[in-house]
């Protein structure tokens, strides 16, 4: 299956906005899967598991990010950063995606509270 990436400009302007918002290094997550095999939700997931969700965010992949049900049926247990060996905390990753994926849709609808749209979280 072939990828294109994004340009590595636009890639590491969504990586940087993700890391602030979340408060999350997403360079320490190394793929061990630990965080997909503990989700209760990964067996219902559209197409991506919660490592994967993660790897697509270090290739600044947000188009495919803002378009998948996989960043709104977290439950927010909190398992995947029980189980991750370096701590990453995906919850903190996946509130930061919804808060970019709200973003861009209010950005494009319009949004029913402009006023909340220069709010920083």
């Amino acid at each position: 299956m072939r990828v294109d990436l994004p340009p590595v400009k636009e890639r590491t302007d969504f990586i940087h906005k993700v890391n602030e918002i979340s408060g999350q290094n997403l360079l320490l997550c190394y793929q061990c899967g630990k965080c997909s095999s503990g989700c209760p939700m990964a067996p219902y997931q559209d197409y991506f598991l919660p490592n994967q969700i993660t790897r697509l965010v270090q290739l600044g992949m947000e188009e495919e990010l803002a378009h998948t049900k996989a960043i709104w049926m977290c439950t927010s247990c909190r398992n995947c950063k029980v189980h991750c060996p370096r701590g990453v905390d995906l919850y903190a990753i996946i509130v930061a995606l919804r808060v970019l994926a709200r973003r861009e849709r209010d950005r494009k609808e319009g949004s029913i509270y402009p006023e909340a749209t220069n709010i920083r979280i």
